[in-house]
């Protein structure tokens, strides 16, 4: 039974890897499209999915390691959980962003500035709410190695994107 759950959730995982990587999927068009974002907002922004992607697939490879406890692989699942709640929150935002695909022509009072902040704000805020409870696993996970690990690689995700989404709405 739980060889069928650590495909499910690899899969589930990649899946929310799209999400996850929303600023870079869906921020893109937004430059593209609108002029919202800077060729460096740009480079930056695109540099996160592959970077939850990577993240993604070491959980999921790490959790079907057979030299790692059981102790260790409840803490990487558990981190794959988190990942996947935090793909589910800011999936509500993609469709504000998804937004500036149909609205052109605008000159520098854009709307879409307004409205790709407010989801890096959002999208921040999700961040932070989950940056404490993988922080919280992390404590949990303690006495396992691989698993703290995994966890505190995870933060360390979470820490960049934070801070990429900040320095874009900064300059927005």
């Amino acid at each position: 039974m739980s060889t069928k759950t650590r495909p499910s959730m690899f899969e589930k995982g990649q899946q929310g890897v799209l999400t996850l990587g929303l600023l870079a999927a869906l921020l893109l068009p937004t430059a593209s499209h609108g002029g919202v974002l800077s060729e460096t907002d740009l480079r930056r922004v695109d540099a996160l999915k592959p970077l939850f992607a990577s993240l993604m697939s070491d959980l999921a490879q790490s959790a079907k390691r057979t030299d790692v406890g059981a102790g260790d692989v409840n803490c990487i699942n558990a981190t794959i959980q988190e990942f996947l709640q935090i793909s589910d929150e800011l999936a509500s935002y993609e469709y504000l962003i998804a937004m500036d695909k149909e609205i052109t022509g605008f000159d520098e009072k854009n709307p879409m500035r307004d409205l790709v902040k407010f989801a890096a704000d959002k999208s921040s805020s999700i961040l932070a709410g989950e940056r404490k409870r993988l922080v919280q696993l992390s404590e949990q996970c303690a006495r396992f190695p691989v698993g703290l690990s995994k966890t505190q690689q995870a933060v360390q995700v979470i820490d960049t994107t934070t801070g990429i989404l900040t320095a874009i709405r900064d300059r927005l």
